[in-house]
């Protein structure tokens, strides 16, 4: 190789690894899930796409599934679906959950909901506020807890897009 071939080679790689942190930084992270909250729609050790562009352009909606920060502890992230949204009033009582005092049609909880924890009361949501729920309502960890309590925006990372593996379940998410 002569000395412009390597300088050709180095700028290619140069490049290449710009193109890569900027990705990862602003676009998708590849994710893992850790434990049982999201079951069945996601289980344990789902290798995951993040989508972490488009909330720059779009709202969260209801129901989206969302990776975000856990405020006591920043390198601990979570993965829930969205239930409420900035603004709204929550409140579970029993098995039905009531969004604005009207009941949320949903079918996504695996089981009926042994505790409502926070949200045995009315809790009011603010303008840049969520309130989450794991799937596998009764082994999560989620708004319902103080310790998560409402899911500001900025702490929010994306949403769960793909699934990469078990590749028999590979595919899109936004539809679960």
């Amino acid at each position: 190789m002569n000395r412009e071939s390597i300088k050709e080679w180095i700028i290619y790689i140069l490049i290449v690894v710009a193109v890569s942190f900027c990705i990862v930084t602003f676009v998708g992270q590849r994710t893992v899930v850790d434990g049982h909250s999201m079951n069945d729609t996601l289980q344990d050790q789902d290798n995951l796409i993040v989508d972490k562009l488009s909330y720059r352009f779009t709202d969260i909606d209801r129901f989206d599934i969302v990776v975000f920060r856990y405020h006591g502890d920043p390198k601990t992230y979570f993965i829930k679906r969205v239930i409420g949204l900035p603004g709204e009033t929550v409140q579970i009582t029993g098995d039905d959950i009531y969004i604005n005092g009207e009941l949320l049609k949903e079918d996504y909880g695996k089981e009926p909901m042994e505790s409502p924890g926070r949200a045995s009361e009315t809790i009011t949501l603010g303008e840049d506020e969520y309130f989450v729920l794991g799937d596998n309502r009764n082994d999560s960890r989620d708004s319902r807890d103080p310790s998560v309590g409402n899911v500001e925006r900025d702490s929010i990372i994306g949403r769960a897009l793909f699934r990469i593996t078990p590749f028999d379940k590979a595919g899109l998410l936004l539809d679960k």
